[in-house]
């Protein structure tokens, strides 16, 4: 016969020891100052090249692929956001921004040390902004034309707004 203690404390012991998992949103402040214009190409540039994907061995290099994305340029990054991780026009419900804007959070991103205000502040307002792509092409086989990068921001915020 089991005794009701040691369950509780074996199921204690199995989940103290699980990362937590990011919630589905959070609330962000939307009036902050950013370090930077938030345009995507100053986000690539100025925070995700350089903290990201920069260095060959980089959680989001082409060589780390964390999570199965590359920021070794920035048509894969923006690829790579826009497929799941940004909701455009929504940065509180944003994978990316839930994960960058938790500092001292298991699942907080990058690891190690958070990403300061300000320039979390500009990825919030890039993606509070729809998330407008830079002046580079999206990754796709053959290239992705503005008009497809529209479409393809369009269809995820009306997919997002249901």
């Amino acid at each position: 016969m089991r005794s009701p203690w040691l369950v509780a404390i074996f199921a204690a012991g199995l989940s103290a020891g699980c990362p937590d998992s990011p919630p589905a949103c959070i609330t962000v402040d939307t009036t902050c100052a950013p370090l930077y214009p938030p345009t995507f190409d100053n986000v690539y540039a100025m925070t995700l090249q350089n903290t990201c994907g920069s260095q060959q061995a980089s959680c989001h290099s082409a060589v780390g692929l964390k999570g199965g994305m590359s920021f070794q340029d920035p048509q894969h990054a923006y690829a790579a956001l826009l497929a799941g991780r940004v909701t455009p026009g929504n940065p509180g419900c944003s994978l990316m921004i839930v994960r960058t804007d938790s500092p001292g959070a298991s699942y907080q991103m990058p690891p190690g040390e958070p990403l300061s205000e300000p320039e979390r502040c500009a990825l919030i307002q890039w993606v509070l902004a729809g998330a407008p792509p830079g002046t580079a092409r999206a990754a796709k086989p053959g290239g992705w034309t503005m008009a497809e990068i529209e479409a393809r921001i369009a269809a995820h915020a009306l997919q997002s707004a249901r």
